[in-house]
């Protein structure tokens, strides 16, 4: 079974429940700030989670930013319900590796 889109209000009910994260460019997006020693650790287990939930994100590291993009392809790259709990699993995982949320 496909994923549905979110409609607008609960894109912005969510969008409430993850500090941090916006829409760009079609994606559930947000980047986080972290100690460049802490990086492979913190994206071995991202790779992880998002194995385990065959969920993926767009990671782009540049020196101490992690910055994650979501969306679901087999929901014509839309935003769903998928996104918005590996958003989720993703802020939790930043935050215990020592991460914050990039202004």
């Amino acid at each position: 079974m496909a994923a549905t889109p979110l409609t607008d209000a609960e894109l912005d009910r969510a969008l409430g429940e993850l500090p941090g994260w916006r829409v760009e460019d079609g994606k559930l997006t947000a980047a986080f700030k972290v100690d460049r020693g802490a990086v492979p650790g913190l994206y071995a287990t991202v790779a992880a989670a998002e194995d385990e939930a065959n969920h993926h994100a767009v990671v782009t590291i540049l020196y101490g930013t992690v910055t994650f993009g979501l969306n679901t392809h087999d929901a014509g790259d839309a935003i769903t319900a998928l996104d918005t709990a590996m958003a989720a699993r993703l802020t939790a995982i930043a935050t215990e590796h020592g991460a914050t949320p990039a202004a």
